[in-house]
């Protein structure tokens, strides 16, 4: 295959994961409409939406896709290899990392992002918060979350997308991990919290150029879902600072410098143990 072709593979995945999260939320809402009657009897709202159950339901049916999908078409190929090295150092070192990166990630996004957007970009972010805060609050909302998303989007964005980067230009490995990141950030759809998830694509396609599997980055995402769920359920407000959570700014100064000390030593414990395995 001629490997000029593969930018536009590696978009057309993402194109393909998002086409199946569009396809799952109509056939739900389809089957939601007809189960209440409204569709037989023509009674169907031009902005008809989701339950909280189909909302639920697509978004599981829709990581589950994903993960067949691109596993058995072998479009994120699978090996025990890297677990046979029995790399508990590596996974042990990315739940620090994950951990310790939330606040300094969050501080930053807060004090770089504007104040006020453009009514269709608010209106895109409301949309996309609404939809988060139903999740999180919803019974099953953990596995979703935390379980099934994790896993999809490391198939997905580092096991297809940068494994086809990397693939197209190796010696350039860290502008196709710019690129995947991008393209992981620009695909959550959320203006507002575009630069936490770029953050996490470059870090977790860092992991996956060293180590050539997803399962550090399922296990650093598995967290940091962990970490904004647990959040979430503290500090249900989205318009919730870090100031708020500490009770001042500097609190909440100390607390990211507590962060970082966690961050550093464990990148650098990664970065050695990622280079013996």
């Amino acid at each position: 295959m001629n490997k000029n072709l593969n930018p536009l593979i590696a978009v057309a995945f993402v194109l393909i994961f998002l086409a199946i999260q569009m396809i799952v939320q109509t056939v739900v809402l389809v089957a939601e409409l007809l189960l209440n009657g409204k569709l037989l009897a023509g009674d169907v709202q031009a902005d008809a939406t989701l339950s909280t159950t189909g909302l639920m339901l697509s978004m599981a049916i829709f990581s589950i896709v994903s993960i067949a999908l691109f596993t058995v078409l072998k479009w994120s190929p699978v090996s025990r290899s890297f677990y046979d090295r029995r790399p508990w150092g590596v996974l042990f070192w990315s739940i620090f990392v994950s951990v310790g990166l939330i606040l300094p990630s969050m501080y930053f996004q807060e004090v770089t992002m504007p104040d006020q957007w453009p009514d269709f970009v608010q209106q895109i972010i409301d949309q996309t918060e609404q939809t988060l805060s139903l999740v999180m609050s919803t019974t099953g909302g953990y596995a979703v979350v935390c379980l099934l998303a994790p896993i999809a989007e490391e198939l997905v964005f580092r096991g297809a997308v940068l494994r086809t980067l990397l693939q197209w230009k190796p010696e350039h490995r860290w502008l196709m991990i710019v690129l995947s990141a991008l393209l992981f950030a620009l695909s959550h759809m959320n203006p507002a919290q575009f630069f936490h998830p770029l953050l996490i694509g470059l870090l977790l396609g860092w992991m996956y150029e060293r180590t050539g599997s997803v399962l550090p980055g399922i296990i650093y995402h598995w967290v940091n879902n962990t970490v904004a769920y647990l959040l979430y359920h503290a500090y249900p407000s989205s318009d919730i600072t870090i100031v708020d959570i500490f009770g001042s700014q500097g609190r909440a100064l100390m607390a990211i410098g507590f962060s970082l000390l966690i961050v550093l030593p464990s990148l650098y414990q990664l970065h050695l143990r990622m280079r013996k395995e």
